[in-house]
């Protein structure tokens, strides 16, 4: 980055940069702002001496397993673990990506009471250098990250396995928990688009009780071709 330098009051050599220079650093400084907040807002909800999200799995993970190669696996935003531990019960070799530090420590916690390993890894989704051919299932479970797709699909080997389930924009409109932002709802039949390219396995969308709660859900297991 080129720049200029400037004398201040005290004869201070001080650089100066310009403006589009000055936007991008701001960017930074505001993305790890952002970055910092949601690791708080994480650990505080996972921070607790339970598990805010329970000990079992996903209804739809478990109802569907048969369908998952048991291979490398890689449970992204895990959360506290319930999935990843699951996982690793069930005979995959799992690893478990979340930027809570907090809910990792719970996984481990997790892990070693039902006698399973579970590695754990704390890093930002938006940075990690996910291994491309690396994995035979990657879950993605209530996390939605569009940017993120490509590398996930690249990480998986051919013939394997995504298993992906989050909230539906339907989900705002029944009152109860769940995000707020409508980016972080997929739209009408946008799942199916998302993974085009892949072999779709299984698919549902729309409202569905499961857990004794009611949700506007998409839910999808497709395969790399």
């Amino acid at each position: 980055m080129p720049i200029d330098w400037r004398w201040d009051r005290r004869q201070r050599l001080l650089p100066v940069l310009a403006p589009h220079h000055r936007r991008a650093i701001h960017g930074v400084e505001r993305g790890l702002e952002s970055l910092r907040n949601d690791r708080k807002r994480w650990n505080e909800r996972f921070g607790g001496r339970g598990f805010a999200l329970g000990r079992e799995p996903n209804p739809f993970l478990k109802k569907y397993l048969r369908y998952l190669p048991r291979g490398k696996t890689l449970d992204i935003a895990s959360g506290e673990g319930r999935n990843a531990v699951f996982l690793a019960e069930q005979g995959f070799d799992v690893e478990a990506i979340d930027l809570s530090e907090k809910g990792l420590k719970k996984t481990r916690q997790l892990a070693r009471d039902l006698g399973v390993r579970v590695r754990t890894i704390q890093a930002d989704l938006d940075k990690y250098p996910i291994e491309g051919g690396r994995y035979d299932l990657i879950a993605n479970l209530y996390f939605l990250r569009r940017s993120l797709l490509p590398r996930l699909k690249r990480g998986l080997r051919r013939g394997g396995k995504i298993v992906f389930e989050t909230y539906t924009l339907e989900h705002r409109t029944l009152g109860v928990e769940g995000p707020k932002q409508a980016k972080y709802f997929l739209k009408p039949n946008e799942l199916l688009r998302l993974f085009k390219d892949f072999r779709v396995l299984f698919y549902r969308e729309g409202i569905f009780r499961e857990g004794g709660k009611k949700k506007a859900i998409a839910s999808l297991i497709a395969e790399k071709i």
